[in-house]
């Protein structure tokens, strides 16, 4: 039998997939994440600190891990250089990969407001 951890907070499992090297194939790491996430995780956290001079292949490679670990039901965070942050937001995929500040709340949804909708009340 599980019991949630003391003081109401659950165990999630997080699993860490670093990559290495200065190119990164996104078929194997497509596999990777399959295989990590064939487990159960409750988490993948892509290491993407030792690309230093990252690529556009790169950045493919990444997001197309986030899709398949996204496809497969287990959240996927990166945890980037600053190089591989600044092409990530360039491309527009900053904000859905990154990982949040300490005690920072998960992003959500803003809805925009359309001059013409009516009040709500």
């Amino acid at each position: 039998m599980s019991f949630p951890a003391p003081g109401g907070h659950q165990r999630v499992e997080i699993r860490i997939l670093a990559l290495e090297g200065p190119e990164v194939d996104p078929v194997e790491l497509c596999a990777r994440v399959r295989a990590i996430c064939r487990d159960g995780p409750g988490e993948v956290v892509c290491d993407a600190t030792a690309l230093t001079a990252p690529t556009l292949g790169a950045v493919n490679a990444v997001a197309r891990a986030a899709l398949t670990a996204r496809r497969l039901g287990v959240p996927f965070r990166v945890r980037a250089s600053p190089a591989l942050h600044a092409l990530l937001d360039l491309v527009g995929l900053g904000q859905p990969l990154r990982e949040p500040e300490q005690r920072e709340p998960p992003g959500r949804v803003q809805e925009g407001v359309e001059p013409d909708d009516p009040a709500v009340g």
